[in-house]
Parts: structure tokens; sequence; C-alpha cells
């Protein structure tokens, strides 16, 4: 038998975070909680709006939602960058994995545009 569900169901999802989504954080390690990414593991962070995200068909099926690229963001402390956060105003939303790099308190740093996709049901 075959299973499905609807675009809507997916795109529920993806606005959540589009509407909902006020902070995206660069960590030094992976945050479970708001604290955590906000302030705990925070070496940089870049104020979000929902016309930074743009949903669209998967790149092989089912729904995403493209993060906007974030230019010359400034390092608020020295740390490894291991992990991209979204927050709302007072919870975590959606941690992701980044290319590990050293970042230095005074500099800036470019975060590129990223995905978060859901697959369609198999």
């Amino acid at each position: 038998m075959a299973k499905y569900q609807n675009d809507l169901m997916l795109d529920a999802a993806l606005n959540y975070i589009k509407d909902n989504c006020v902070l995206m954080v660069v960590c030094s390690t992976q945050p479970t909680t708001y604290a955590e990414a906000t302030s705990t593991y925070d070496l940089a962070d870049v104020v979000m709006a929902s016309g930074d995200f743009t949903l669209a068909n998967g790149d092989t099926n089912g729904r995403k939602v493209t993060v906007a690229a974030k230019n010359t963001v400034s390092i608020d402390h020295d740390g490894n960058a291991q992990h991209i956060a979204l927050c709302s105003g007072a919870a975590l939303l959606y941690v992701t994995t980044c290319t590990a790099q050293q970042l230095y308190q005074g500099n800036t740093v470019n975060i590129p545009a990223w995905d978060i996709e859901i697959a369609d049901a198999a």
C-alpha cells in the first residue's frame, strides 16, 4: 500500500519555523535548550524575519524551507563554530551542523543559505 501526505502538512511544520524564528545563532557545540543556544554556546547571532525563509518543493521530494544567507555577522565570542541554531523569542526551534571553523571576537562571519527539508512519506 502506498503512503501519502499532503504538502500542506509539511508546509505547516516549515511555516512554524518561518513564522516564529527571530534569531539565528552560530554555536560552539550542539545546544539542546534556548539558553544554551543564546548564551552558553553562542558565538555569533543575527536577527531573522519571515522574509528570510522561502518555502519550495524539496530537492528530491517533499518540501523545504531555504534559510537566507547572512553576511558580515558580528562575532561576539571566540570559539570553534560547529552548529547553527534557529530560535524564537523563547524557544530553540531547530539545530543543524555547519562547516567547523574557528571564530574570533571582533571579526565577522558569513552564513551561507541552507535548507531544512522534509521528505515525502516513503
